[in-house]
């Protein structure tokens, strides 16, 4: 039987599992989003692609494959639809969370419309500007996660403790969460739910490449690079010929993205930014979103049952 948790975030979101998918471009679509939602965590829509049309084919194809509560991602630097709140509201979508941009730009909106909003910070001054904004929870990212990053990253070891100290709403740990033991790790430190990215890029029902699967694999701990961190969004990603060559430019890298789909579906390595975070050193292996989910859950329950029996035995 699989170890549950009962806190906030779960009764918020109707969620089994305080696990939440991060919403990736391109990648956080149905396919890995139902295995997500299933399996008794978030899965989460991206928004971040621009391709609102095809998503809302997405978001149908969400209602065939999963019964399970799912999230939409509103990152609102990429989308410049003025009806973005409309859209999503109109999919009938009950949680969304924002991210890449100001959350006073949205929150209210989504808030009358009767949605759970979550917003992603980098920093402090974010968390105590998103929670003025009356956000329901944040998602605190850590300087190690992959993807867009603030150009000054405060690692999460650091990060979580100092805004749970100031702030009083739920958090989600993003940046560095794998496992069990990461998991334990965010809850000591003031989370109630984690955000898995890079772990799920790498997972069966991703829908990138092998080769991309692979490279995460076969990464190391030092396998990324933080570029733009003289521009923003600074990025975290696999180091990669394409992004060795972009490393110490001086002009905003963003425009050398690339061509992500060639990237995600076509293989190639360096047609575009390939987005990772530093926690691939602890991937090993391509598994199945319910064994991942399964397992860190399982985890999850065996670190705090030994912890307690090793530290609080006896006092």
């Amino acid at each position: 039987m699989t170890f549950t948790v009962s806190n906030r975030i779960t009764q918020a979101l109707g969620v089994e599992h305080p696990i939440i998918q991060a919403p990736m471009g391109w990648i956080a679509r149905s396919q890995l989003a139902s295995a997500v939602s299933n399996a008794g965590g978030m899965g989460i829509i991206e928004t971040s692609s621009g391709e609102l049309e095809v998503l809302k084919d997405e978001i149908r194809k969400m209602r065939d494959l999963t019964d399970k509560p799912f999230g939409v991602n509103i990152a609102q630097a990429f989308v410049k639809d003025p009806g973005i709140v409309d859209f999503v509201v109109d999919q009938g979508i009950r949680f969304v969370s924002t991210s890449a941009g100001n959350p006073m730009k949205y929150t209210a909106q989504l808030k009358e419309a009767g949605l759970t909003v979550y917003h992603v910070v980098p920093t402090l001054q974010g968390a105590l500007k998103a929670v003025d904004a009356g956000v329901d929870g944040l998602i605190v990212e850590g300087g190690e996660g992959g993807g867009f990053k603030n150009p000054d990253p405060v690692a999460s070891m650091v990060l979580l403790p100092l805004v749970r100290s100031k702030v009083d709403v739920p958090i989600v740990a993003a940046g560095g969460m794998l496992d069990g033991s990461s998991m334990a790790a965010a809850f000591a430190l003031g989370a109630e739910a984690v955000q898995m990215g890079t772990r799920m890029v790498s997972a069966s029902e991703s829908p990138v490449h092998d080769n991309w699967k692979n490279a995460i694999i076969d990464g190391a701990e030092t396998g990324t690079v933080l570029l733009n961190q003289r521009h923003s969004p600074a990025l975290r990603a696999l180091k990669t010929d394409r992004s060795s060559n972009l490393q110490f430019a001086e002009h905003n890298v963003f425009g050398d993205f690339g061509t992500p789909q060639d990237l995600y579906f076509g293989g190639d390595m360096n047609a575009a930014i390939a987005l990772g975070g530093q926690v691939m050193g602890r991937i090993d292996a391509v598994e199945p979103v319910e064994q991942i989910i399964t397992d860190c859950m399982n985890q999850f329950g065996d670190v705090l049952s030994r912890m307690a029996d090793s530290y609080l035995a006896g006092s």
